[in-house]
């Protein structure tokens, strides 16, 4: 049998010792590096290298803009919640699933924008966010009075349903907004195109009254005598 000499024993603890600290440091940058990666934030890839996916420029006012796009979301059945001459906002309820609830939020700002050869037309920035719920079971607890002991909070079996936003994302579909600028551009044919120009015309200036006549002068007529009967 042999036997280890102490100073061997000594030595070797001191050599593994700086082995356990660096795979410690190993398992903790791994670690990082997998956190990070699924961690990573879903804007990083926006680019800001398009700009037809949410806009579209019409040869219109911006009321008449605005007023189609409201149009062509009440046919869908999205309920107005604000409309005017530049801004229209929409809300719409969807069920995809038995315990799921999502709305869609539709808002167009409509923008002015000069022309060629000086004819007015209008940019309109169509933006749709949708909201996701999910069914959230809350379970109840009941007191119960003990007397001198006061009241003790007991879990009976129940419990209630409550709807919790789970999810907020912007649609960012190019065919979804593609169908609704064509549903707009229909509408806004629909209106008679542009408004057509109505030339000013100056009040034409009241014609000066004519002078009154002066009287015309008083004629005398000579009186001849009158004999004298006696």
């Amino acid at each position: 049998m042999t036997t280890m000499h102490p100073n061997f024993s000594s030595a070797f603890s001191v050599l593994r010792a700086p082995v356990l600290v660096l795979s410690l440091l190993s398992a903790l940058v791994l670690a990082g590096c997998g956190s990070s990666s699924t961690r990573r934030i879903s804007y990083e890839t926006e680019e800001f290298d398009s700009t037809t996916t949410h806009t579209r420029t019409y040869t219109a006012t911006e009321a008449q803009t605005c007023e189609a796009a409201r149009r062509a979301l009440l046919s869908q059945g999205y309920m107005i919640s604000a409309a005017n001459a530049d801004l229209v906002t929409g809300r719409k309820s969807f069920q995809p699933a038995f315990e799921v609830h999502v709305e869609v939020e539709f808002r167009v700002v409509c923008a002015r924008e000069g022309g060629k050869a000086g004819k007015r037309s209008t940019v309109a920035f169509a933006t749709a966010l949708q909201d996701r719920y999910g069914i959230k079971k809350v379970n109840n607890s009941a007191s119960v009075g003990v007397g001198a002991f006061g009241s003790l909070s007991l879990p009976f079996a129940g419990s209630d349903d409550a709807m919790v936003k789970v999810a907020s994302e912007t649609l960012t579909d190019e065919l979804f907004y593609d169908r609704f600028f064509t549903l707009l551009d229909r509408f806004l044919e629909g209106q008679g195109g542009e408004e057509p120009e109505v030339p000013s015309v100056a009040p034409e200036a009241p014609r000066p009254s004519a002078a009154p006549a002066p009287p015309a002068p008083a004629t005398t007529f000579p009186v001849k005598p009158v004999p004298d009967p006696g």
